[in-house]
């Protein structure tokens, strides 16, 4: 049995959470490179190289890629031969979010109460927390900022299993196009499907995770990321709604078994700020 202690979790969570708002990852530096290269648009073109501008002063003075700098979600992978010591996990997540948030000025965007006075938590917790178990004895933690522009935009449904692979398409293109300007584009997708309707919801969130425009390893989801990704691109919504062909970076879908009667679909959206970090403890 191997021991890792909470302050250690607190530790790493604080830096993830800077990290991911001040660096955007090297495969989504690469693929706004290559958009920029391949935008019919000349405002698009534009557009984008000051995404890239914004990332690199961002990294250089340590600022955030975006004013909103999101709700912290955060994926716990942790091994079955792992001990967690000196206190809750949970409370050591959030520990590291309060002071990942504060020591790096990031803003705070949770309130406590959804519906009614709306109260500011101050510190960007409670953070949304997803555990698994597996095998080992390590703790993998990945922080996702998630900004509530996209967020907002994501959709789920419950469509019929005869509507299938097109059925799916459709509604993946149909939620990017409504979105048009708001989520932020170009946009990376991630689509859910199978399993329940919740799960296909967290299956779309963790397809984000996914290094951009690594297709899946499956031929036949990797055929349905392809032909999605094309027919999103073709809407002209463009970088940031202002026009183009470069509306979406890549689709990225995961799928798990389903019942006989349903085909669970969400689709989650990531504005081009695609900010996440991982570290194994």
């Amino acid at each position: 049995m191997r021991e890792i202690e909470t302050s250690a979790i607190t530790q790493a969570v604080a830096q993830l959470c800077q990290q991911a708002n001040f660096e955007l990852g090297e495969d989504v530096i690469a693929a706004l490179k290559q958009a920029e290269q391949t935008e019919e648009s000349e405002l698009g073109r534009e557009v984008l190289n000051r995404l890239l501008e914004n990332a690199r002063i961002a990294r250089q003075e340590s600022l955030p890629l975006c004013q909103d700098c999101g709700t912290a979600v955060v994926f716990l992978e942790i091994g079955q031969d792992a001990h967690i010591t000196g206190g809750d996990l949970y409370d050591a997540i959030g520990e590291g979010v309060r002071q990942g948030y504060t020591q790096g000025y990031l803003r705070k965007s949770i309130v406590s109460q959804p519906f009614s006075a709306r109260v500011n938590t101050g510190d960007n917790t409670p953070p949304v927390i997803y555990t698994d178990i597996v095998p080992g004895d390590r703790l993998r933690i990945t922080v996702i900022s998630k900004g509530g522009g996209a967020e907002n935009m994501s959709r789920v449904a419950m469509l019929k299993p005869g509507e299938g692979r097109s059925g799916i398409i459709d509604l993946a293109v149909r939620t990017v196009g409504e979105a048009g300007g708001k989520a932020c584009p170009p946009v990376i997708v991630g689509l859910g499907i199978g399993g329940t309707i919740e799960q296909a919801m967290l299956l779309a969130k963790k397809a984000l995770l996914r290094q951009v425009a690594r297709p899946s390893p499956d031929p036949e989801v990797a055929e349905l990321e392809q032909e999605a990704l094309a027919r999103i691109n073709d809407l002209g919504v463009g970088p940031l709604g202002l026009g183009g062909r470069a509306t979406a970076l890549a689709v990225h879908a995961e799928t798990a078994p389903t019942h006989i009667a349903s085909l669970p679909v969400a689709v989650n959206l990531q504005c081009h700020s695609a900010r996440h970090r991982e570290i194994t403890l």
